[in-house]
């Protein structure tokens, strides 16, 4: 394991990790460089375990031996030692959770492979919150999900707060970007997948009633805060559904919203 000292900021080794607070950039930068980052030792496990491959990583001292029980089988990336100080001049915000990598992105599967012979897909219409994609991969990967499929504006499942939030669970959920709705439900529906709006409207069913006559395949539909999912997406859907409130509440967070209808829609409770 090669590890390289770094006592400046600007040093262009390690510019694959400079500027990780400046979302613009990087969610510009790191789909079109073909890397995302990894945080913390238990989140790089799960995408080594996934099967992705490291470019390099940035750490402090006191991390290297579980960096070098990391890379046990990736023993030619270099591992770029940095002090405190100078790991947030790089990053943009005081380094505390371990190592960072910098990693290969996987090129995305196509639609019809990702959804192929699944029950139960989640679909994120542009939810732009990194905090809320992480919790919706979780709550997909816990309850049984069998694919999530993000729409073309939504925020990047691999950027490192969904990552971190989703404690890695981003690598062992199938997913990919679908099309615009028009070609999407085509796709969908030949998959056997019945589209399922959450969102409030007048001619929603209950989730209740739902789950009683559930499809076969179901795809739901998640919309940002405040939003909720567009005209052309409750176009799409084949049924509205809704979460009964009470207390004078009218809907809950998206990721709660997420973990509630998976929790009733798992296969393994039909």
């Amino acid at each position: 394991m090669p590890v390289v000292p770094i006592d400046r900021a600007d040093d262009p080794r390690i510019a694959d990790f400079r500027d990780l607070t400046d979302v613009a950039l990087r969610r510009v930068r790191e789909p079109e460089e073909g890397l995302y980052i990894a945080e913390s030792a238990k989140v790089i496990a799960r995408a080594l375990g996934a099967g992705h491959q490291p470019r390099s990583v940035l750490a402090q001292e006191k991390w290297l031996p579980d960096v070098a029980a990391l890379l046990e089988q990736h023993a030619d990336i270099p591992v770029y030692l940095v002090s405190s100080a100078i790991a947030e001049q790089i990053t943009g915000y005081t380094v505390h959770r371990g190592a960072l990598a910098a990693m290969h992105r996987p090129a995305l599967p196509r639609v019809t492979d990702v959804v192929a012979g699944a029950r139960l897909v989640v679909i994120l219409e542009d939810i732009m919150d990194h905090t809320n994609v992480g919790a919706i991969f979780r709550a997909a990967a816990g309850l049984g999900a069998d694919a999530v499929l993000v729409s073309p504006r939504c925020a990047d499942p691999l950027y490192r707060r969904s990552v971190r939030v989703s404690m890695g669970t981003v690598f062992q959920v199938p997913w990919t970007r679908i099309p615009e709705w028009r070609e999407a439900r085509g796709m969908l529906h030949d998959a056997g997948l019945h589209l399922a709006a959450l969102a409030l409207s007048d001619d929603a069913v209950s989730l209740d009633e739902f789950v009683a006559n559930r499809p076969q395949g179901v795809a739901l539909m998640l919309g940002a805060e405040g939003d909720g999912l567009s005209p052309r997406a409750l176009a799409a859907a084949d049924t509205v559904v809704t979460i009964p409130m009470a207390g004078g509440v009218d809907s809950l967070n998206v990721a709660a919203a997420s973990a509630v209808a998976l929790w009733a829609l798992r296969p393994s409770a039909s």
